[in-house]
């Protein structure tokens, strides 16, 4: 198994009255493209914005006067496959509005493979029965406080996925990292990064009805912020490989984002929720775990994207390709949207640690897949932490 090489996303935050300058990768790091994150703010009206700072960021592909004009909506399917190279997600204050983010219900592909892939690559186990996904009692920051729901803008509109809070041992009890699966930031093969990524934890805390959140106040819809994603880095395989049916890239179908408040406050993630889970790199082969809690918000139906629902399940295994791990697989009806959804189970403490992420499933729910989380992960892992030492 080769080396991890990684991809990043290096960005720094510029203040508009300030200078600003490109932020470069760290010595010795490989494949990072240098570009730029600005705070925009809704209006740009009776802001002077010095000419070198414009100039600045056009060199990075940020032009302020379309940022202004809504730029951020025109989606044009062969210019996103052109510039998506570079990962640019400057905070837009206010975009994500509790009706915007109610109304999100597009979903990345994947999930969608034929259900009986893999069967003959590897060790596949039989397909696991069906099982149930339950809704999560809410307040969902006393169920699942470390879960939450991801939003972020692609040519088919705005979507969402979902995202787990991760320990960073760079910053113990102050992580600001989130882990979620790498089609939910990155299109894989056949496209780039997607734009203006941001994640809600204890999204639609109450777990009310879409009806009932019409009208909401954002402070309901999201109790604890909105956390722009400033850092997002996946795998070299996603990036390479991954396609529509998750492709040679599903089992490194993972992505880790490092996070800001978007109303800025010297809290961290962590400390703003109040938890933050370990991540188990290696953990044991499906065989020898009893069993794994998925938690997602599923989007696609008969769900609506509005609240949390979870899967418990013995795993089994899923080769789709020989020379890959293979991955993990339970019995689960959620849909697309719990995608990147954390799967968790006993770690070598005994406490709950991430071990997987949702990343495919067939095309007709019933079973979910994550990746095995091993070197190539915590190459990934470790990279997003070193940056924020």
């Amino acid at each position: 198994m080769r080396p991890i090489r990684p991809v990043t996303a290096i960005l720094c935050s510029a203040a508009l009255a300030l200078t600003a300058a490109a932020c470069g990768p760290g010595d010795g790091e490989t494949d990072a493209k240098p570009t730029v994150a600005v705070s925009v703010p809704a209006s740009l009206d009776g802001v002077k914005i010095p000419d070198a700072l414009k100039d600045k960021l056009k060199q990075h592909g940020i032009d302020l006067e379309k940022w202004k004009g809504g730029e951020w909506k025109n989606w044009k399917k062969e210019d996103w496959l052109r510039e998506a190279g570079d990962y640019i997600n400057p905070i837009i204050e206010d975009l994500w509005d509790p009706d915007r983010m109610r109304d999100a219900d597009k979903t990345p592909q994947p999930p969608a493979v034929d259900p009986d892939a893999g069967k003959d690559q590897g060790v596949t186990d039989p397909t696991p029965a069906p099982v149930a996904a339950k809704a999560v009692a809410p307040t969902y920051h006393k169920s699942v406080p470390a879960s939450g729901k991801v939003f972020f803008d692609g040519p088919e509109g705005s979507m969402v996925c979902s995202a787990t809070v991760v320990k960073d041992p760079a910053h113990p009890g102050k992580s600001n990292m989130v882990w979620t699966a790498g089609h939910c930031v990155h299109a894989g093969k056949s496209g780039g990064w997607y734009r203006n990524i941001a994640f809600v934890p204890s999204y639609n805390n109450a777990g009310k009805s879409a009806a009932a959140l019409k009208g909401a106040p954002r402070e309901e819809v999201a109790p604890y912020g909105v956390w722009w994603s400033d850092w997002a880095q996946t795998s070299d395989q996603w990036i390479a490989t991954g396609g529509p049916t998750g492709g040679a890239g599903a089992p490194y179908d993972f992505a880790v984002l490092h996070v800001t408040p978007e109303k800025g406050g010297g809290k961290s993630l962590e400390e703003t929720v109040g938890t933050a889970l370990p991540v188990a790199f290696n953990a044991p082969a499906a065989p020898k775990l009893a069993k794994m809690t998925a938690t997602g918000y599923p989007a696609a139906a008969p769900f609506d994207g509005q609240k949390t629902f979870q899967c418990a399940d013995k795993p089994g295994r899923l080769s789709l390709n020989a020379t890959d791990p293979a991955m993990y697989r339970i019995g689960c009806t959620m849909t697309g949207g719990s995608s990147g959804g954390g799967w968790v189970a006993a770690g070598t403490d005994g406490k709950p640690a991430l071990v997987s992420n949702t990343s495919i499933g067939p095309v007709k729910a019933g079973w979910l897949a994550g990746p095995r989380l091993g070197s190539e992960a915590k190459g990934v892992f470790d990279a997003v932490s070193g940056k924020f030492r």
